[in-house]
């Protein structure tokens, strides 16, 4: 699952991203230990967004960061783009809640951004790079649709480095993700690729 390629990836993660839309923010909470909200205020925190700048939430799934961009800087403008539907979904019933954080959602590729150079201040993305087909081609187009002086942040899970620990962190990756998966989401196989979508993708040097 993890070295499919070019259309066959494309399609096997927005499928997968469409069976797990509803527990999807439950599983990242349970799998961090909650780790994962204070690592997007981090990412927004160093985005840098000037007063009413304007900021990209690429691979946005449910618009984790875009919402964190609205507490953070109240008078940025966000906009969250995914290609996956039911994702997006959440998102905007999420949007109409009690806080009425106004976030703009569109359907978008990250490989093929459907906006003009030089739109955003910044654009950020959570758990998005390890999926893609062609991730240079990702960061040329985000470079591309980005202000000089603007900033791209991304959040995502790497081969964790070899050392004592290493066992029990593939314990937890290989069996525990996977089971947890199938009890709270219902989707095992989705929950064995997301894992192996980490070990098998760049080193943070790379």
């Amino acid at each position: 699952m993890a070295n499919l390629t070019g259309e066959r990836r494309a399609r096997f993660v927005q499928d997968m991203f469409s069976r797990i839309a509803a527990r999807y923010d439950l599983m990242n909470r349970i799998m961090t230990a909650g780790q994962d909200v204070q690592w997007r205020k981090e990412v927004i925190r160093r985005s840098a967004i000037p007063p009413n700048g304007r900021l990209l939430d690429l691979g946005a799934g449910s618009g984790d960061l875009a919402f964190e961009c609205m507490q953070q800087f109240p008078t940025c403008r966000a906009l969250a783009a995914d290609f996956t539907l039911e994702m997006m979904k959440v998102g905007r019933a999420r949007s109409m809640g009690a806080r009425r954080q106004i976030v703009d959602w569109v359907a978008a590729d990250a490989q093929r951004l459907p906006f003009p150079d030089e739109t955003f201040d910044a654009v950020v993305s959570g758990f998005l790079l390890r999926n893609l087909g062609d991730v240079p081609k990702s960061l040329r187009e985000q470079y591309r649709v980005l202000k000089p002086g603007g900033r791209i942040v991304c959040l995502d899970t790497t081969p964790p480095p070899h050392s004592a620990l290493s066992p029990l962190i593939h314990f937890y990756l290989r069996i525990v993700i996977p089971f947890l998966g199938g009890l709270i989401a219902g989707q095992r196989e989705a929950y064995q690729y997301l894992p192996a979508s980490t070990d098998s993708f760049l080193e943070p040097e790379r």
